[in-house]
C-alpha cells in the first residue's frame, strides 16, 4: 500500500513538471514571437511566465540575444527580478561584442582571399545577422566563407598557409585567426547521391552571382559578400536538413531562415523556389519547417514556400526542443565527449534510424556517405 502510494506520487510529480515545461514553452514562443516583431503586442502569458525557466531554454538554443532584445521593451512589472535580468544582460552585452568581432574579422578575412585572387562570400553567419531588427541580438559562431577556384586550387593555398588541416567533403579549417574559419569549397551538400549531384550543379549555376553580392556591415566595419535571398532560401534550407541527420539543429538556426522568409524579394520568386524544393529532393522537409514557423515564430500563410505539414512538424519541432542548438543537449545517445571515431559512427547510424520512416532517402544515404568519402579520402591519401 505504501508502495503504490509512493509511486502515485512520484508519477503525479513527473506528469506536473511535463505540464508546467510545456506551459513555460508555450510561454516561451509567445514571448519569442514578440521579440522578433511578428506580434506586435506584449502576450498575455507572460503573467504566469518562470523567467529562469525561459532563461533555460533561450540558452539552450542559442536565443538569449534575442529574448533580451524583446526584454528591454517591457514594463518593470514584467521584466525578471533584478539578478536575473543582470545576468541577461551580461550576456547580451557578450553577445554584441562577439558580433562585433565577427563583423571586423568578416572584413579582413574577405579582404584577404580577395587580395589572393579567390572570389568569395560569407555564408550564414554575419551575412544573417544584418537580416536581424538589431544585428548584434544574434548569437554568432564560426566564420563560414565560399571560395572560387575548386577543391584543389584551394586546398593548395590553405596547405601553403595552414599545413596539415583536415578536409571534409566541403571544406576545410582555416586556423589564422581567433575566430574559427572554414573555408568552403562547395556551400552544402546532400547524403543522397541523386540529390547532391542535383544540388551541386545548382550551386555551381548561382555562386558566381552570389560573389558579387556586396553589402555594408553596420557601423562602419566594412563591406562583405553575402548571398542573396533567392540563394538563402534553398541553402539555408539544406544546410538544415543536412545537420538534422548529423548532429541537429536549433531554433536559432530556425530564426535565421525565418528572416528570410519574411523579405519581400521571395514572394516574386516563390514559384521558382516550389520547383526547385521538389527537385532538390527538399520539398517534404520544406513542408515540415513551415509548422515550425507558424508554430513557433508566428511566420503568416502568405510567407511560406510550401504548404505545412503538421505531423512532420511536430515531430521536427520535438527534435528541435530535446537536442537545443546544433544537438548539443541531446542526450539520448550517450555522451558525446571524447568518444573514438568508431563509436561516433555507430551513434551516428543508430541516432538516424528514427529519421528512416520521415526521410528514407537521407537517412539511407548517410552511412553510406560516411563511408564512400573516408574510402575516398584514404585512395588520395588525404587524412
Amino acid at each position: 500500500m505504501q508502495y503504490d502510494r509512493w509511486l502515485f506520487e512520484i508519477s503525479l510529480s513527473c506528469v506536473q513538471k511535463y505540464n508546467f515545461m510545456l506551459k513555460q514553452q508555450k510561454i516561451f514562443f509567445d514571448f519569442l514571437r514578440f521579440c522578433i516583431g511578428s506580434a506586435k503586442e506584449i502576450p498575455g502569458s507572460l503573467k504566469e511566465v518562470d523567467w529562469k525557466e525561459l532563461y533555460a531554454i533561450a540558452q539552450k538554443q542559442a536565443l538569449l540575444g534575442v529574448l533580451f532584445y524583446g526584454i528591454r521593451r517591457l514594463p518593470k512589472e514584467l521584466a525578471p527580478e533584478q539578478k536575473l535580468l543582470m545576468q541577461w544582460m551580461v550576456m547580451a552585452e557578450q553577445i554584441r561584442k562577439q558580433n562585433i568581432r565577427l563583423f571586423q574579422d568578416s572584413v579582413k578575412v574577405c579582404q584577404n582571399f580577395e587580395n589572393e585572387g579567390f572570389a568569395n562570400c560569407i555564408l550564414k553567419g554575419q551575412g544573417n545577422a544584418l537580416l536581424y531588427p538589431d544585428p548584434y541580438m544574434r548569437t554568432p559562431g564560426d566564420i563560414d566563407i565560399y571560395l572560387s577556384g575548386g577543391r584543389k586550387k584551394i586546398m593548395k593555398y590553405v596547405d601553403q598557409v595552414c599545413p596539415n588541416q583536415v578536409m571534409r567533403y566541403h571544406h576545410v579549417d582555416f586556423p589564422v585567426m581567433k575566430t574559427a574559419i572554414e573555408v568552403h569549397f562547395t556551400p552544402s551538400y546532400m547524403f543522397c547521391p541523386i540529390h547532391n549531384r542535383r544540388i551541386q550543379k545548382w550551386f555551381e549555376k548561382v555562386m558566381g552571382e552570389q560573389c558579387n553580392h556586396r553589402v555594408s556591415l553596420p557601423d562602419g566595419y566594412g563591406e562583405i559578400h553575402v548571398p542573396q535571398v533567392s540563394f538563402n532560401v534553398i541553402y539555408i534550407l539544406s544546410h538544415l536538413y543536412r545537420h538534422i541527420f548529423t548532429e541537429g539543429i536549433g531554433l536559432r538556426q530556425l530564426l535565421d531562415y525565418y528572416y528570410v522568409l519574411i523579405s519581400d524579394d521571395l514572394l516574386l520568386i516563390r514559384d521558382r523556389v516550389q520547383k526547385e524544393l521538389k527537385h532538390l529532393g527538399l520539398w517534404k522537409f520544406a513542408q515540415a519547417v513551415m509548422f515550425v514557423m507558424k508554430e513557433v515564430f508566428g511566420l503568416s500563410q502568405d510567407r511560406m514556400i510550401a504548404p505545412m505539414d503538421e505531423k512532420e512538424g511536430r515531430f521536427l519541432l520535438d527534435e528541435i526542443m530535446r537536442g537545443g542548438n546544433f544537438g548539443q543537449y541531446d542526450d539520448r545517445m550517450g555522451d558525446k565527449v571524447d568518444e573514438s571515431k568508431i563509436h561516433r559512427y555507430f551513434r551516428m547510424n543508430l541516432r538516424n534510424l528514427r529519421f528512416v520512416k520521415h526521410y528514407p532517402a537521407e537517412a539511407l544515404s548517410e552511412p553510406l556517405f560516411r563511408t564512400w568519402f573516408a574510402v575516398w579520402k584514404k585512395i588520395h591519401g588525404i587524412e
